[in-house]
């Protein structure tokens, strides 16, 4: 019995540290994701090839193209994809600029991490520069949410569908 009532209490417990992981999970911002980040970046002149080899060696997806300290643009594998090898392009003649991303979209690293989980699904694009003060500070990519976040999206979607279909059977 005691073990029983021991085990109950453990549980009870585990549950309410799960609550509360959960409830700090939904809360976590975008600087929280990108903590402890070097930043790779390249000016707009820099070759397609030398793109790809930094990311090939850090093993990232987007490049942040910089000009002055600036946010111009960013390069990533689907532009390699897209603008480059279906292209028929030359990775070693072409730079950033001919075939990056011009003036991303961007969010402040205050922002809601389920936030700019939504601006990245609804803008169809894994990668968001993060800025704060008007400097550059980091980039988002997909794989550095958690599955709070998705989860909080998924909650969304029904509670959006939910009221949807309300309306409808009001009509």
């Amino acid at each position: 019995r005691r073990s029983r009532a021991l085990v109950r209490r453990a549980g009870r417990a585990y549950d309410a540290l799960r609550e509360d992981e959960a409830a700090a999970m939904r809360h976590r911002t975008v600087s929280d994701l990108i903590r402890r980040q070097d930043l790779a970046h390249l000016p707009p002149d820099a070759a397609v090839r030398d793109a790809v080899r930094l990311m090939a060696g850090r093993h990232i997806g987007a490049i942040l193209v910089t000009e002055g300290g600036q946010l111009t643009g960013i390069f990533t594998e689907r532009d390699m994809v897209n603008r480059v090898v279906a292209a028929g392009r030359d990775p070693d003649g072409t730079v950033l600029a001919e075939v990056m991303t011009g003036n991303p979209r961007t969010v402040d690293g205050d922002t809601l991490a389920v936030t700019a989980l939504r601006i990245m699904q609804n803008g169809q694009f894994r990668h968001l520069p993060v800025m704060r003060d008007g400097q550059l500070t980091g980039i988002l990519s997909l794989r550095d949410f958690g599955s709070s976040e998705y989860a909080e999206m998924e909650r969304e979607h029904e509670f959006e569908q939910a009221i949807a279909e309300g309306g409808r059977a009001a009509d």
